[in-house]
């Protein structure tokens, strides 16, 4: 009888978490300048961190040196690893063409008399996304290094540390204190909110407009019960009203 032999790798469609870089503008002298201020104000804070540059809200009429920018990123210490652009839209670059949210969820949706699977989320380290937007309930402390990510909410019932990571499509509710980093509307959902009971985080972020421990929270929510959300461009930040 001949012994069968051991798989050697799986492979498999997954998600992978990555900043955002969405230019609303083909001048790589004015995007590299912003970027300098913006990045500076947090030096050293996205060292390693993967990206993806999104053309989709870029004018029509411009076309962007997406290489050039990507050398630029990669010195200082980013790791441009794809593009996103619409279809048949995309510029020639070294960098692969990535298939956007949009489109896996229209791949993914369920078919007529199609069943979900239920969410299953990881005890330690990381947890795989939530099928279908489903919210993922973590009732445990979140420890430097883990991850939690969700297409939908995420409920955490115990403190984030410091180094740990929240990743929502939708919103994020902590009923603990909040050090670590909490991303919500990862997917551009301009209408997500992040809410905790103690507010004291090393980044908040919502779509993609983002906030670091650099810059001090208002008195009114530093170290307190507090909900942030999108106002235009801006991250707002409100004290929770208990009744």
């Amino acid at each position: 009888m001949t012994a069968r032999k051991p798989t050697l790798f799986d492979l498999r469609a997954g998600a992978i978490e990555a900043l955002q870089l969405s230019p609303r503008s083909a001048d790589l002298d004015a995007l590299r300048e912003a970027l300098d201020q913006h990045l500076g104000a947090s030096p050293g804070f996205f060292r390693d961190e993967a990206l993806v540059i999104d053309l989709r809200r870029l004018p029509e009429a411009q076309t962007l040196d997406v290489d050039a920018l990507a050398d630029w990123l990669a010195e200082r210490g980013l790791r441009p690893l794809g593009l996103l652009a619409e279809a048949g839209a995309a510029p020639a670059t070294r960098l692969p063409l990535l298939h956007g949210q949009e489109r896996r969820a229209a791949e993914a949706a369920p078919q007529p008399g199609a069943t979900a699977p239920a969410a299953d989320a990881e005890q330690h380290g990381s947890a795989p996304p939530a099928a279908g937007g489903s919210t993922v309930l973590v009732d445990r402390p979140l420890r430097s290094g883990q991850r939690v990510y969700s297409a939908g909410d995420v409920i955490v019932l115990d403190a984030v540390s410091h180094g740990a990571e929240i990743i929502a499509g939708g919103n994020i509710h902590v009923y603990a204190a909040l050090r670590g980093r909490a991303l919500a509307g990862a997917h551009g959902d301009t209408s997500a909110r992040i809410f905790c009971s103690c507010l004291e985080p090393e980044l908040v972020a919502i779509a993609g407009v983002y906030r670091t421990a650099e810059q001090p929270l208002p008195p009114q929510v530093a170290g307190k019960s507090a909900q942030v959300l999108l106002d235009g461009e801006t991250l707002r930040f409100e004290p929770l009203r208990t009744r």
